[in-house]
């Protein structure tokens, strides 16, 4: 079997098994993700009497990770305005809202990273409460025995000033709300800023000033409205998972959704966390480690619930008690997220592939922080790739040169045999004896690099360090496909190249198919991540370089034995 068709029926398997896992895959999800428009504060209040999704968590669990009774919705009217009751953080990568009615996260604002490159001011909101088509927030607080009051995210908090700021020099914000029942119990809820990072902590301190012992549990949890996401091959964000996801302390998690079926999650985990995932974005709750909380999530309508309840710790009469978790709340930075949580960082999702995917990415994410270039360190990692595999490709490639020079006698032999196939295979499989030709070796790199490749979709397709990462001249977003489609006909002359070089189909009818080979794939490709037809463009020149020396090789041995 001839090497350049084995090659290019490989390189359109690639990308059609590309096309085709993340259809499926992306397909099954949206069919089960919930849609439609999001409420407003006042119709989330309306979840009170159908699904508590408004109210305090109604499975807290005790230390040995039994859950316990219901804790009541404690309804608590929200002001008029909104503004009249938040209070507003700045930090070198936030704008973020806090709104005392609840203490919650309503709207975050990502400084650092634009919805599109020609307008840096605008930039990418990730939570959002004041556009009723895309509900999104963060809710934290205690819970505790069924009919008491407790300072959940219903309750209003109060602080002492309406705005904070971190400050040139300072490495810490501390954001402090109070609330109290007026019988003793007072809680200070602080909010910790860190300069430069997307995690933050929550911390509790409870003071039970009271005559009586009170049980409580720490939860948080996100409240989202969802919309179906139209797959799109002209736009390959579309094919980034967009939903609910944990990780139980041993694997990651997808959590389907599905508006008529409602199908809820329950489990008691430690050591793990929660996330709402989007293209390049995370919100997550990391609870604390070494305890173990209920995750359940929640559907109601268009509507989920993703949330994380602790168990349930006495504070007795004149004592003290402190709670503790961190959210994350902005781009999927590996380094940040490992930081944050346990395995955190698998929140990007490489899918099957991930076992090579995340050092592929670590070796690419060493390389820019050498070049400073994420094009070029693609450049780099795909000459390494090629290093590596050198002892292979070079045997392939010898058989193939093989299979060149001995091309006019394999036409002489199909002329000879043609209308005796049997004795046409025989003298065939006698020629590649005596020359010592394995016609199968030449697919060998090809199988070799189709993993590589469907990982270097993925990592440019997850990878948010690559978001808008220039290369150079027109190239200015490695993520996206190229604004001009230079780098695919690029990549499509230099396998028309690659395919003139290596030994042709003996059938004149499969040569002229395979002439059109390059142009399917330059065409297939044109709308891919500019960054991985940059990988696959490279390939090709470097196989045509190492081809051109075998081929020069082998015909200095073939001169010699003459």
């Amino acid at each position: 079997m001839p090497n350049t068709r084995i090659m290019l029926w490989v390189a359109l398997a690639a990308l059609l098994y590309v096309n085709y896992t993340t259809w499926t895959a992306d397909s099954a999800r949206s069919a089960a993700s919930a849609a439609a428009t999001a409420p407003a504060r006042a119709h989330s209040q309306q979840f009170d009497d159908t699904v508590p999704f408004a109210a305090a968590p109604t499975a807290p669990v005790h230390p040995t990770g039994t859950p316990v009774g219901a804790a009541p919705a404690t309804n608590v009217p929200p002001p008029a305005t909104t503004a009249a009751r938040s209070l507003h953080v700045r930090t070198d990568v936030f704008n973020m809202r806090i709104d005392l009615q609840g203490g919650e996260l309503d709207q975050a604002d990502l400084r650092r990273y634009p919805v599109h490159k020609d307008q840096p001011n605008r930039v990418v909101r990730l939570l959002n409460r004041d556009n009723p088509d895309s509900l999104y927030v963060i809710q934290t607080g205690l819970t505790g025995e069924s009919g008491e009051l407790v300072p959940d995210h219903l309750v209003t908090w109060s602080a002492s000033q309406n705005s904070y700021r971190l400050a040139p020099g300072e490495k810490e914000l501390r954001v402090p709300l109070t609330w109290t029942d007026g019988h003793g119990l007072t809680v200070t809820k602080t909010f910790v800023f860190t300069r430069g990072s997307y995690a933050i902590g929550v911390t509790y301190h409870v003071v039970n000033a009271s005559a009586a012992p009170r049980e409580l549990a720490t939860y948080a949890q996100i409240l989202r409205h969802w919309k179906i996401v139209k797959r799109s091959y002209f736009n390959v964000a579309t094919y980034s998972f967009m939903g609910p996801a944990i990780y139980d302390g041993d694997k990651y998690q997808d959590l389907p959704l599905n508006v008529d079926k409602p199908t809820p999650f329950s489990r008691t985990i430690t050591n793990g966390w929660l996330a709402a995932l989007q293209h390049h974005f995370v919100s997550a709750i990391v609870p604390t480690a070494g305890e173990p909380f209920a995750y359940q999530l929640l559907v109601h309508g268009h509507v989920f619930l993703l949330r994380a309840t602790g168990p349930m710790q006495t504070v007795a009469p004149g004592a003290t008690a402190n709670f503790a978790e961190k959210v994350f709340v902005g781009p999927k930075l590996q380094s940040q997220l490992a930081a944050t949580g346990p395995r955190l960082e698998l929140a990007v999702d490489y899918g099957k592939l991930t076992v090579i995917a995340e050092p592929l990415f670590k070796t690419l994410n060493w390389v820019h922080g050498i070049t400073g270039n994420w094009g070029w360190s693609i450049i780099l990692v795909t000459a390494l790739i090629k290093l590596i595999f050198f002892p292979l490709s070079q045997a392939s490639g010898r058989s193939m040169a093989k299979m060149r020079s001995v091309g006019p006698r394999m036409k002489q032999i199909q002329e000879t045999y043609k209308d005796d196939r049997e004795k046409l295979g025989r003298a065939m499989m006698d020629l590649y004896k005596k020359e010592k030709i394995n016609p199968l070796a030449g697919c060998l790199p090809m199988i070799v690099q189709i993993p590589f490749f469907i990982s270097f979709y993925w990592v440019l397709l997850e990878s948010v360090e690559m978001r808008q990462a220039p290369f150079m001249l027109w190239v200015n977003d490695l993520s996206v496909r190229d604004p001009y489609f230079v780098l695919p006909l690029l990549m499509g002359g230099a396998m028309f190249a690659q395919f003139k070089l290596n030994p042709a189909p003996p059938d004149p009818t499969q040569a002229k198919v395979m002439q059109f080979m390059p142009l399917v794939m330059t065409a297939t490709m044109a709308w891919f991540p500019s960054g991985l037809v940059l990988y696959w463009l490279t390939n090709t020149v470097l196989s045509i370089v190492q081809q051109w020396r075998i081929n020069q090789i082998v015909q200095r041995e073939a001169r010699k034995r003459d």
